[in-house]
């Protein structure tokens, strides 16, 4: 068998773990989130979120992914034979989300280009929805569109390039050049939006304190799904990329600079993204609250109409913007590649090129569903849905397994005490044999009424007011299809593996 390939510094492997949870959501999620949850008051539970769940799961995983050397699906096999099937569920989660992620990948790059000479124009709305992505109503193909087409086939040939060199030369020395240049930018562009008029009315609608907001659960909900979901936690990347760790690795220490990192860029985000709403208000004469927007709606919309706005240097900016946006991108999806391109080496025995080429190449030819003009509806769906169904749900069913019924904790924090400086105490077992079950579970009931009240309420009908026919297809239909292929993965037999490892 070939060398096990790993990390060739500390450095490289933490800025790829930030660099798979600096995703282009943190650019746009956090401040929107903290925004409507009460303001600089939402910083408690965002940090309390951080300290009693965030951190410890990835303390958890980084343990998983470094005690077991392998990949989500044969590190579930080593635990217990019968939960394989957990892992192959992250993998496809994995994999669905690779499928939709490198479209939006696509649209930064395309606005990188339009920023040159502002081609959005004065209505940003009409020229994203319309000029651009050519909207089609839901559930309609509509055909491919040209302007998403090239530059996703770009980003798939980075993306491929990239992961067939493997660990060393391809993933760690890419996140190297990406991590460090996306600091840079994202400070420049956060410099210039500070010192723009109006920024300081953005930022003290940013940091404002509503402490009544602390006593609504629904805001330390939000701060957990944040961190949840900004960490890239429970869907395979951190247990595959700590499984590429040296063996004398401090566990600990790399799981609390990899959760600090990540919050420090969504702070930086925030603090950016509302000076120029700042800015933006005070240039149409209105309140803050009503310029913030979320989702693409933030990055393709508003944005482009603040940078338009800008008094000098626009285009500039607005290539500096979107290419953040872009760089973001890229490492996310390369840490979200990777799951399954190993998953795939270790059950099969393929070469990393082979992985690379059936699995990645796969992954590609799926995403051209969402460059068709009916794209953007079903990315819309199939995003919501495999968040919530899949990696939430599946954050759920992990710490329940490990905390409860194999009974694992023990066993990671002796491992994980044994070569960190931080030592695990109780503080690490409540947080994660209670919790976080409890707060993730909560959410999971209110999803699931949410989700299934809405098939029957006619007022308000379902998610995004999609038809039931389209949410079901395109949104539950997804996130199902994701938990049978890993139910399937696991009844075939692992061909990579000798057959003392296979017994």
């Amino acid at each position: 068998m070939a060398a096990r390939e790993q990390w060739g510094t500390r450095a490289g492997f933490i800025m790829a773990a930030v660099g798979s949870a600096i995703g282009l959501g943190n650019i746009w999620r956090f401040p929107a989130t903290a925004f409507e949850n009460g303001g600089g008051a939402f910083f408690i539970p965002y940090l309390f979120a951080l300290l009693t769940a965030g951190i410890p799961l990835l303390i958890m995983e980084f343990t998983m992914g470094h005690k077991y050397r392998s990949a989500a699906p044969r590190t579930y096999s080593k635990l217990n034979k019968n939960v394989e099937w957990i892992g192959w569920w992250a993998v496809a989660v994995a994999f669905v989300i690779s499928t939709y992620y490198p479209v939006i990948i696509a649209w930064a790059l395309s606005y990188t280009v339009f920023s040159f000479n502002l081609s959005w124009g004065a209505d940003t709305e009409a020229f994203l929805f319309n000029d651009y992505l050519q909207l089609a109503a839901p559930g309609q193909f509509g055909g491919m569109t040209i302007g998403v087409l090239i530059p996703l086939i770009i980003v798939w040939a980075v993306a491929l390039g990239i992961l067939f060199k493997g660990v060393q030369r391809g993933i760690e020395l890419a996140n190297r050049i990406f991590i460090p240049t996306l600091v840079v930018i994202f400070l420049i562009i956060c410099i210039r939006a500070v010192t723009l008029p109006g920024a300081a009315q953005g930022l003290q609608a940013f940091f404002e304190p509503d402490f009544g907001a602390l006593t609504q659960g629904g805001v330390w909900v939000a701060a957990y799904g944040q961190i949840f979901f900004s960490l890239s936690i429970a869907f395979a990347i951190m247990i595959t990329y700590s499984s590429y760790l040296p063996k004398k690795s401090d566990i600990t220490n790399n799981a609390f600079i990899t959760g600090f990192s990540n919050s420090s860029f969504e702070l930086l985000a925030g603090i950016g993204v509302f000076s120029a709403l700042g800015f933006m208000a005070q240039q149409l004469n209105v309140g803050v609250e009503e310029v913030v927007a979320g989702g693409v709606g933030l990055a393709f919309v508003v944005f482009p109409q603040i940078i338009s706005e800008f008094p000098a240097l626009s285009g500039l900016f607005g290539v500096l913007f979107f290419l953040s946006l872009a760089l973001a991108g890229l490492s996310s999806l390369i840490s979200i590649a990777e799951t399954y391109i190993k998953g795939l080496q270790e059950k099969f025995g393929w070469t990393r090129g082979k992985a690379v080429g059936i699995g990645g190449g796969a992954a590609a030819l799926c995403s051209l569903i969402f460059a068709t003009r009916g794209g953007l509806n079903f990315l819309d769906a199939a995003d919501y849905f495999i968040n919530q169904f899949g990696v939430a749900l599946l954050g759920l069913v992990e710490v329940v397994l490990i905390a409860w019924v194999l009974r694992k904790l023990p066993e990671f924090q002796q491992h994980a005490n044994a070569i960190s400086d931080i030592r695990l105490g109780g503080w690490w077992k409540v947080c994660l044999g209670v919790i976080t079950p409890i707060v993730l579970g909560y959410m999971m009931i209110d999803l699931f009424l949410q989700n299934i009240l809405k098939q029957f309420d006619t007022e308000n009908g379902n998610y995004a007011g999609y038809t039931d026919g389209f949410i079901f297809a395109s949104g539950w239909a997804v996130a199902l299809a994701a938990l049978v292929a890993g139910i399937i993965m696991s009844f075939i037999r692992w061909k990579g593996l000798s057959k003392e490892e296979a017994e």
